[in-house]
């Protein structure tokens, strides 16, 4: 099993930005590919960015492509999310997961494994 941890939510203004860090301890990060999801109150959890575990292939929402960039440290054990451009709306929980090993990084069904969560608020 592997565990996930997300770090770096907070508050900020509309325009502005934040990184988000998740370190995975466990298992070898090298062998998952790792995604970022977020629920918003009232909403459904969707699937926001995705990254295979080589790091060559990425997926966006269209509601974050342009703003938000996912990229991996296999090195160090995190992923990251930085987010530009924040607006209200991206206000929600934000979590990093990991899918099954082998699993396409696109099929949401595919993600077993969780962190906690972290909280981004965008407000002015």
């Amino acid at each position: 099993q592997v565990q996930l941890e997300e770090s770096g939510g907070g508050s900020v203004q509309p325009g502005g930005s934040l990184i988000l860090s998740c370190v995975v301890s466990g298992r070898p990060f090298g062998n998952y590919a790792m995604g970022w999801f977020r629920q918003a109150p009232g909403k459904e959890r969707e699937l926001i960015a995705a990254i295979t575990w080589t790091g060559l292939s990425t997926y966006y929402a269209d509601s974050v492509k342009g703003r938000f960039t996912i990229s991996r440290d296999n090195a160090k054990s995190t992923g990251f999310l930085q987010m530009n451009s924040l607006k209200p709306e991206d206000t929600a929980v934000y979590s990093c997961a990991a899918p099954s090993i082998g699993s396409n990084y696109r099929d949401v069904n595919a993600y077993n494994n969780w962190g906690q969560g972290t909280q981004v608020t965008v407000s002015s």
